[in-house]
């Protein structure tokens, strides 16, 4: 039981919202970093850029699934332990990936990193619900999600910038060195949680069956279903977008450098700005609205993108990155609302979807681009979309199987 003063208890709070926002930076900045490497990921180890794209699929694919496992080991064993161990651990492989000379070893290193990846994401909105009063349960979401988009941003910017400037070993130098810097931080200010762990029988493996239990009892919510998919489609779409738009301006008539077309990610502060106001404008204008103006916003930025001019494509990407974001703020506060029980089990649940629609999605966009370039890449994301549409239109019907339109405290 916390028995902090009210002063304490506040700027205790307030270390957890910054010491969790900054290690999302940090797994999100390795993650998304090969994304704005692929032309130098492409020269080093001698393959298409189009190939290069898929090392965010299966590091994807592998955070999808270890989410799940970061969630069980979240409920048995607490949140704070398993975050730092996966962060340094994550600092060892970066430093490894200086000696990679081969991309079937890079890819079996992305892999692993996905694995380490999803222990942030697994658990920081339990972490939230059980520090965090339900008042500043909504807004430190926010912030967290915010903090993604920016260490997207950066992530993919700084990969860029390692693609203009560096070779592979210097770049993996630099990773490491932000990686371990921004883990010593959050080792000094992440707060001790107040989350109690359950009695564990002497001689047992921590790990029973029963605790898998949670996600079948999600799962067979309809709600938090259709909220998972939802989440998935988004993702799967906005996300590799990103990668072939880069591809596209690469190529005439454009002819952007390695950094420069890195620059397109700046659209992702339209999305932090939607993280950041989506508590508000949820409570203004309900979850209804809020889905139907996110889904509109992601079908007008990419339609806009066929004028194919930069203004045109970067205005796009601003609209899409930010109805998106703002589907994706609403869906993951939805899911930490809904759920009374097993609470990283239900927010893993919708992360793994999340991931394993970015996974797909590379993998489903590649035959449209190899067939039809930017203007397929854009007709298969309007299909996705069109599905997005009717499991968007089915969750909001305030009465479906799901129940009324309303987040449950």
């Amino acid at each position: 039981m916390n028995t902090l003063s009210p002063q304490r208890q506040d700027a205790s709070e307030i270390r957890l919202i910054i010491s969790l926002s900054l290690a999302s930076m940090v797994i999100f900045i390795n993650l998304y970093l090969v994304q704005g490497m692929l032309p130098l990921i492409a020269d080093s180890f001698s393959v298409t850029k189009s190939h290069a794209t898929l090392l965010l699929s299966v590091t994807s694919f592998t955070m999808a699934f270890s989410l799940l496992l970061f969630a069980v080991l979240s409920d048995r064993v607490g949140r704070k332990k398993p975050i730092l161990i996966s962060l340094y651990l994550l600092v060892v492989l970066d430093f490894c990936a200086l000696f990679i000379t081969e991309f079937n070893q890079l890819i079996l290193l992305r892999m692993l990193q996905g694995a380490l990846l999803a222990s942030v994401p697994a658990m920081a909105m339990a972490y939230f619900k059980d520090e965090l009063g339900s008042n500043a349960l909504l807004k430190a979401g926010a912030i967290y999600i915010a903090a993604n988009s920016v260490g997207g941003i950066v992530g993919r910017l700084l990969g860029g910038g390692m693609a203009q400037y560096l070779d592979w070993q210097q770049a993996m130098a630099l990773l490491t060195a932000v990686s371990l810097s921004g883990t010593l931080i959050v080792s000094y200010l992440l707060p001790k949680s107040h989350f109690v762990k359950p009695e564990i029988e002497l001689g047992r493996w921590p790990l029973k069956r029963s605790d898998f239990n949670g996600f079948c009892h999600h799962l067979a919510d309809p709600k938090l279903r259709l909220i998972y998919l939802v989440g998935g489609l988004a993702f799967m779409v906005m996300v590799n977008q990103f990668s072939y738009i880069q591809l596209h301006l690469m190529d005439s008539p454009f002819k952007l450098g390695r950094f420069e077309v890195t620059l397109i990610f700046l659209c992702y502060l339209s999305g932090t700005y939607a993280s950041y106001c989506s508590a508000k404008w949820v409570a203004g204008l309900g979850l209804k609205r809020v889905f139907i103006y996110s889904v509109l916003a992601l079908f007008s930025g990419s339609l806009l993108t066929l004028f194919d001019s930069l203004g045109a494509i970067f205005v796009g990407f601003l609209i899409s990155a930010f109805g998106f974001f703002l589907i994706h703020s609403s869906c993951n506060a939805w899911v930490a609302y809904r759920a009374k029980e097993h609470r990283a089990k239900a927010t893993a649940l919708y992360l793994c979807s999340y991931y394993l629609g970015a996974a797909i999605g590379g993998p489903y966009l590649l035959p449209f681009w190899l067939l039809w370039g930017w203007q397929g890449v854009v007709l298969g994301s309007v299909l996705g979309l069109a599905v997005l549409s009717v499991v968007v239109f089915k969750l909001i019907q305030p009465k479906s199987a799901c129940g009324p339109l309303v987040m449950e405290s």
